[in-house]
């Protein structure tokens, strides 16, 4: 009897053989349903919708992300902080990774002068550090 359990191995990480999977054969065998909507695509097809708006008396048709980004902004103009916040944080993210166009640009004459005086303030600092190892500390007066 106990031999007849052994050679079933049903148990913990044993399934029964009917129901384990047979060689050559997937265990998907259908796969993933193609053009499976999600939270993104469901979130981006509703925001690329167009809508009606009346703006300046006359009526026209622009996306949800639009009147939406337009809310925002109008909002922030007239003061909301919560709107300001929001549209600022969400600037730093969207458009964040963005380099501006000055960044490459070369230095000033005026900031040569300021990196210049800078360098020789260190190198006199630094020399001044050699040839006095420890620099010398005025004790405090307790009073």
């Amino acid at each position: 009897m106990a031999n007849d359990r052994e050679d079933d191995g049903v148990g913990y990480k044993r399934p029964p053989r009917h129901s384990q999977f047979m060689p050559g054969r997937s265990g998907n065998p259908h796969g993933r349903r193609k053009n499976v909507q999600n939270f993104k695509t469901d979130l981006l097809d509703e925001l690329r919708e167009q809508i009606p708006i009346r703006e300046n008396g006359r009526e026209r048709r622009i996306s949800k992300q639009r009147a939406f980004i337009k809310a925002l902004v109008a909002a922030a103009i007239k003061g909301d902080m919560r709107a300001t916040n929001a549209l600022v944080s969400f600037c730093t993210r969207s458009l964040g990774g963005q380099a501006d166009e000055d960044v490459d640009a070369a230095p000033a004459a005026d900031d040569f002068d300021i990196i210049e005086a800078f360098v020789a303030r260190e190198r006199k600092r630094r020399r001044s550090q050699e040839t006095d190892p420890e620099p010398k500390r005025e004790k405090k007066k307790v009073s």
